[in-house]
């Protein structure tokens, strides 16, 4: 989950993909923020015990009936926080990784006729 705050009103989003230039989220589309507006965020990582604090600009938003897709590009954090973001995402992607190899590794080789 996160949080972003458009014009000091706070607003909840569901986060679907996350790097350490941006977010990726899902926010209820009459309460989403427009393209261009600058929000703050307010992000907390699984098992860390501080939230990241950032500002982004709002970059698309893509809407359907109940949700609103939208993209921001964080402009803004403390280093501290920015490095923390960036050793989460990193440790993401390679538990990742990890995972698609044992998984290809596990995989039956074709036989070839």
């Amino acid at each position: 989950m996160v949080t972003s705050y458009a014009h000091e009103r706070p607003i909840r989003a569901l986060v679907s993909n996350l790097s350490d230039t941006g977010i990726n989220m899902s926010s209820i589309s009459a309460i989403a923020p427009p393209p261009g507006l600058v929000v703050g965020i307010e992000l907390d990582l699984p098992g860390l015990p501080e939230s990241i604090w950032a500002s982004g600009r709002v970059c698309y938003r893509k809407d359907d009936h109940l949700a609103s897709g939208l993209g921001v590009r964080f402009l803004a954090m403390a280093q501290s926080q920015a490095r923390t973001l960036r050793d989460y995402c990193i440790e993401a992607r390679r538990k990742t990784l990890g995972s698609m190899l044992a998984r290809i590794r596990l995989a039956p080789s074709p036989t070839v006729a």
